[in-house]
């Protein structure tokens, strides 16, 4: 019996991570024939330095930051644990923060990821926009205690874009500090931690089509103290994270950052037709479909949208096995397919939401995808939507 001719897979989940880049991949490898520790003095020692601060120049210039203000870690969920564990001062005279304002669609190494307890700690609402309330915002910074805003730059799961720098701005006259989820602006949108007004934000290196395993947490100021060590041992990372570096991965990382760099603004445009194009497709196909956050500024590369009636899981898994990768939200919950708690932020019915498909572009995203999705979007739509009439029946 012959065997089965393998389905041909088209990769439409960007922001959950994104393929390795050729010239990551070829920057990883030469890392690992570096032979040196690069906390080490001798020549082997000194050239695995030089990789290590090669790319931190790199991720400096992604993010807009002094290099001396980039710290390594594993990526952006450490990142963001270390921005909301730390006292965000330049000296241990400056005040505490004491409350941690949160917004509604937080990554959940955001929500989870904070030292503060739980009476300290304040839910920003939403528009059905998806974007902050900068009036609620406003009112709540002239409330007693020194804040902390944790506010995305873009919601990894409807792209919509939050207004970082008007809410930083609320938040500095009142004393507070602000930390930056860029990891999903990063390659996608024009930034740096000056026009955001963060003092601290967190990058990623698989967003970017780097490897998996490194990240940075890159702050506005070289001063910006980080309080207790990460990791406690050799004092690595300027003392503050021990523990030899990642050296190839972060090797990919810089290369990665550097690739995105090139060209952005044309990148940006080629992704947003192809949205665009999906889009359209959607419509088509399924008339009375919904796209969340349309209204808003969004991220070039990304389409949120439900079909209702048809559940995210049932719709998944019929793309899936028709060779279609997309996701149904986060990629951060152990796999399952769960209501959007960034969806019920935004004022959507639990019956839409539990519908809500998220499709994201990158790189190496072409037209070809494009097509490919049309064909299977049409076709399975068509047999679910047959299938649910006859079971009306």
């Amino acid at each position: 019996m012959a065997a089965a001719k393998p389905v041909s897979r088209t990769y439409l989940d960007f922001n959950a991570t994104s393929p390795l880049r050729t010239v990551a991949r070829d920057a990883v490898l030469r890392a690992m024939e570096s032979r040196g520790n690069p906390s080490s003095v001798h020549a082997e020692g000194r050239a695995a330095r030089r990789i290590v601060e090669d790319a931190r120049s790199e991720i400096a210039v992604l993010a807009g930051a002094a290099p001396r203000a980039v710290t390594f870690v594993s990526g952006g969920t450490e990142a963001a644990n270390a921005a909301l564990n730390v006292r965000f001062g330049a000296g241990q005279k400056e005040a505490p923060l004491d409350r941690l304002i949160v917004g509604a669609g937080e990554h959940p190494c955001v929500m989870l990821g904070h030292r503060f307890p739980a009476s300290a700690v304040e839910i920003a609402p939403l528009g059905a926009d998806g974007r902050i309330d900068l009036d609620w915002l406003e009112a709540a910074c002239r409330r007693s205690g020194r804040v902390l805003l944790a506010l995305q730059g873009a919601n990894n799961e409807t792209g919509v874009i939050q207004p970082v720098a008007a809410a930083g701005a609320l938040v500095h006259a009142a004393g507070g500090r602000v930390f930056c989820d860029a990891v999903q602006l990063a390659g996608r949108v024009d930034f740096d931690i000056d026009s955001l007004g963060a003092d601290a934000l967190a990058l990623s290196a698989h967003k970017i089509g780097g490897p998996k395993g490194a990240g940075a947490l890159a702050a506005k100021s070289v001063g910006f103290n980080l309080g207790e060590p990460l990791i406690r041992g050799g004092g690595q990372e300027r003392g503050a994270r021990a523990g030899t570096e990642n050296v190839a991965a972060i090797a990919g990382f810089g290369a990665a950052a550097r690739a995105c760099l090139t060209d952005a603004a044309r990148e940006a445009e080629r992704l947003a037709g192809l949205r665009d194009r999906l889009t359209d497709t959607i419509r088509d196909v399924a008339p009375d479909a919904v796209m969340f956050g349309e209204a808003s500024p969004r991220l070039p590369n990304t389409l949120c949208f439900a079909v209702p009636g048809v559940e995210a899981a049932t719709l998944m898994i019929a793309l899936d096995l028709a060779g279609i990768a997309l996701s149904s939200g986060s990629a951060c919950s152990s796999g399952k397919v769960t209501p959007s708690h960034v969806l019920a932020a935004m004022g959507v019915r639990p019956e839409l939401a539990r519908c809500a498909l998220r499709l994201s572009l990158g790189w190496s995203s072409t037209e070809d995808d494009v097509e490919s999705f049309t064909e299977v979007f049409r076709t399975t739509i068509g047999r679910l939507r047959a299938r649910r009439a006859h079971v009306a029946l």
